[in-house]
């Protein structure tokens, strides 16, 4: 709240109280309350009304010390920032007339407000935020509306019976609005705290691709089991293609120290694992390079069967050089994630989708269901850049394109 002036009227020194900036692209507010009548002492700084607009409910402090002389806009007007809205007298004491006449100052700009009553602010104009008698503020107005709610049949708990947004938002809920105050849990909180360290510190970068998907149709037919009998994810079909690719882009396959990266001849594959309520764990696969499909499976589901059953040791979780992070619904598209730090990248992967492609193998354009999904790779920008990132990427889509199921399984 800024004083906009100054001015002597009979012995008087009056302060213009005026509506202050609300925020960008606000122009205008809605006298909901004031907090004091005309004659009342008011203190500097002291709640003297509340402003309402669609973005907050705001009160508005006094910007100067005296007894409120007279009031320009009543409760329910719209006024625009920057009038003029009541008057101070900063010389009078508490208990005095108010005898000295109350002039605009020759610089005002704004009509001549019509006169306030002794006790209750009179009202310039008859006001949009007036719902069957009941004042409400924009943002109530707009709960209501949307909710289906007429003002009428809501009680308010705010001064003098004013509906309160909480009162607007308890209404449309039917029911409890009161925030719930969750603790965070030592596996969310061990989470959160590495990957904003992760976010801070690293220089993210970010690629994506669209890649056939035409070996997962393959993966149907076969059945989604090894000769062993173990299951056989999406996921491990990818991440056979993505250790592999590191064997031509080894950067990717390292973890960042100071100034220096260290470069793994060994591929430790970190799978990513959510855990319910508890944030996420990354149990590893160590020498990872060379593993058949069917020898990958067995692996990642054993650590899968500890994690359910939280028998994973502190090894399981230890060494990781590489992580990839499956699809987290059947309905992702992509999930692009934060590296893992010491780690260097990280490969998301979206769901495999039957989408409508252009097939024109034939010569002519031919419209067909085919299979894809989407492959991202987060980077450190320090080892790695856009073109590097998107090569990798590509040489796993070759990768997953020439796979032999066959063998594999």
């Amino acid at each position: 709240m800024k004083r906009s002036s100054r001015w002597l009227v009979a012995g008087c020194t009056l302060a213009d109280v005026t509506l202050p900036s609300l925020g960008e692209s606000v122009t205008e507010g809605i006298i909901t309350q004031w907090f004091k009548k005309v004659g009342d002492v008011v203190a500097r700084d002291e709640p003297l009304f509340e402003v309402s607009t669609d973005k907050v409910d705001s009160e508005m402090p006094s910007p100067a010390a005296g007894v409120l002389v007279e009031i320009l806009a009543g409760e329910g007007d719209t006024v625009e920032t920057g009038s003029r809205v009541a008057v101070i007298d900063e010389n009078a004491t508490a208990g005095a007339a108010v005898t000295a006449p109350i002039e605009s100052p020759p610089a005002a700009v704004t009509p001549p407000a019509p006169p306030a009553a002794p006790e209750a602010p009179a009202r310039s104009k008859p006001s949009e935020a007036s719902l069957n008698g009941v004042v409400v503020s924009p943002v109530v107005r707009r709960i209501l509306n949307d909710g289906g709610v007429a003002a009428s049949a809501v009680q308010g708990t705010g001064p003098g019976g004013a509906i309160t947004r909480r009162d607007a938002e308890r209404a449309v809920a039917d029911g409890s609005t009161e925030e719930l105050v969750v603790p965070l849990s030592n596996g969310r909180r061990r989470m959160g705290h590495h990957m904003s360290v992760s976010s801070q510190s690293t220089p993210h970068g970010f690629v994506a691709i669209e890649v056939d998907g035409a070996i997962f149709g393959e993966l149907e037919r076969f059945g989604r089991v090894t000769r062993d009998g173990e299951p056989i994810s999406d996921e491990m079909v990818v991440s056979l293609a993505a250790v592999r690719a590191l064997a031509e882009f080894e950067s990717l396959n390292a973890t960042y120290s100071g100034d220096e990266f260290v470069v793994h001849r060994t591929v430790n594959l970190g799978v990513v694992r959510a855990i319910a309520d508890d944030g996420m764990l990354v149990p590893v696969v160590h020498a990872a390079a060379g593993l058949t499909l069917r020898a990958l499976a067995r692996r990642i589901n054993e650590l899968d069967g500890r994690v359910h059953s939280r028998q994973l040791t502190t090894d399981d979780l230890m060494g990781g050089t590489f992580t990839v992070a499956g699809a987290p619904t059947k309905h992702t598209l992509l999930a692009a994630s934060i590296i893992i730090q010491p780690e260097v990248a990280i490969l998301s992967m979206g769901a495999v989708r039957l989408v409508p492609i252009v097939n024109e193998s034939s010569g002519s354009p031919v419209v067909e269901v085919g299979r894809r999904l989407v492959l991202g790779l987060s980077f450190d920008h320090r080892v790695c850049e856009p073109v590097g990132a998107a090569s990798y990427l590509e040489r796993v889509a070759e990768l997953l394109a020439g796979m032999d199921l066959a063998s594999e399984r």
